[in-house]
């Protein structure tokens, strides 16, 4: 877990300097603590030497590491924020991002202020006004800690990303419940800029954590032309 000091602190990954500089100037007017890197291999030392809260990551830089910058991610900080942006609209390079762990996605050119708001909602999500969340979730054999970022399921540990852990937390708190896709992705990603494809590959990701136990299945069922429901009877 990030401590209070390492908060709101952001890296912004990108090999064009004024894309770079854009972001940074509407970032640090909202008053966060930003540090930049030019390629994926300058953003891998940084992400060793310190954490971050979130990252915006050119994806198609020269140095072909946005990827692999994703990849580090998921494997030594997967409670950092990711903010995938790509200048192909191809659905191929959305699948690619978001299937390696990357938490939002936007197609440039885009606009400073939709990333702004962007941001801000993955903040409110993971920092809640309430201070009366659970804090741990159970749901038949699923055991959700949110604040670790951790499913347990039937005796099996996994590591969550922010929107895997949030993802769970909406069904598991709203078993046998149909929930429309416009539903799940205001309160996951909490803005109106509503994506079916980014939904369904994260609903792929949760599938497959729920049948990483043997002889385990998912109960989370596809209700057609709606949305998603998870199983609250493990059936």
């Amino acid at each position: 877990m990030e401590s209070d000091e390492n908060m709101d602190r952001i890296l912004i990954v990108d090999d064009e300097p004024d894309i770079r500089e854009l972001i940074r100037l509407h970032l640090e007017r909202a008053g966060w603590d930003i540090s930049e890197a030019e390629s994926g291999r300058q953003a891998i030392l940084q992400l060793r030497a310190q954490p971050f809260s979130l990252i915006v990551l050119d994806i198609m830089m020269d140095d072909g590491n946005g990827f692999e910058v994703l990849r580090y991610l998921r494997e030594h900080r997967p409670e950092t924020l990711v903010i995938a942006l790509s200048a192909r609209r191809e659905v191929e390079d959305r699948i690619d991002a978001l299937g390696l762990g990357a938490d939002d996605y936007m197609t440039k050119p885009f606009s400073p202020m939709e990333l702004l708001a962007r941001i801000q909602a993955h903040f409110r999500r993971r920092h809640p006004e309430t201070s009366n969340r659970p804090h741990v979730i159970q749901l038949n054999k699923l055991i959700l800690d949110i604040d670790n970022y951790v499913l347990h399921n039937d005796g099996q540990q996994h590591g969550l990303t922010p929107v895997e852990c949030h993802l769970l937390q909406v069904f598991m708190l709203n078993p046998d419940r149909v929930l429309t896709k416009g539903e799940i992705y205001k309160q996951v990603w909490q803005h109106e800029n509503y994506d079916a494809n980014n939904l369904s590959v994260f609903i792929s990701r949760i599938r497959k954590i729920l049948e990483s136990a043997p002889g385990s299945q998912s109960h989370l069922h596809t209700i057609r032309g709606i949305g998603y429901r998870l199983s609250g009877d493990g059936r």
